[in-house]
């Protein structure tokens, strides 16, 4: 009897977590999302060195408008690429796992996510705007990292780790300006790979 009654809470406890997070979020999305961003980094890093930038050499260097104009396209098809990825990996996983996608939980997890990440996305237009280039990359590891840990409790608890490793990268990079590409790439490519490869192991 026993055991029948702790099947029972272990059902109801699924289905309630199956109403309340968002758990179609599949590993394999943030595997590809890091690897979009390494690309990119590593397009954005030659770019510069074709331009006669020496990024890691010069910390307030004022940039072309043409150099501008494809950083800021290089970031669009980044982001592009991984949201497509996102998208395609996790409308498969919730056919596999027979989970509807478009629930309240889902609702709840975009907007917390939204909040952060729109605050950041007008921080950076800013920092765009007063050609403080530097700051950039740091500023969108901490107010994703941000945006992950809000977001954590309507999806899986593991992305708060995610988020948490993001605003360490994130602040120490503020006290290392020229080497924010590097910082970006390992916080949006590296870590995005390694969290997704764990993630699939666990959750697959």
């Amino acid at each position: 009897m026993n055991q029948k009654h702790q099947e029972d809470l272990s059902h109801i406890r699924s289905m309630m977590e199956r109403s309340s997070r968002f758990i179609s979020l599949s590993g394999l999305s943030g595997v590809f999302a890091g690897l979009s961003a390494l690309i990119g980094g590593m397009y954005v890093y030659q770019l510069f060195r074709v331009n006669g930038v020496d990024y890691f050499n010069d910390e307030h260097v004022l940039y072309s408008a043409n150099l501008v104009s494809e950083l800021i396209l290089t970031g669009i098809i980044i982001l592009v690429f991984a949201l497509t990825f996102g998208i395609f990996f996790t409308l498969r996983k919730s056919k596999k796992d027979n989970l509807p996608v478009w629930t309240t939980a889902t609702k709840n997890m975009l907007f917390n996510l939204a909040v952060p990440l729109t605050a950041g996305g007008v921080f950076c237009l800013a920092l765009l705007y007063h050609q403080i280039y530097v700051l950039i990359a740091p500023a969108t590891l901490i107010f994703y990292g941000l945006a992950l840990v809000n977001a954590e409790k309507y999806t899986f608890s593991d992305v708060k780790y995610l988020g948490f490793c993001q605003l360490i990268l994130g602040f120490i990079s503020l006290f290392f300006l020229g080497y924010g590409l590097i910082f970006w790439i390992l916080g949006f490519g590296i870590l995005h790979i390694l969290y997704g490869l764990v993630m699939f192991r666990k959750y697959k």
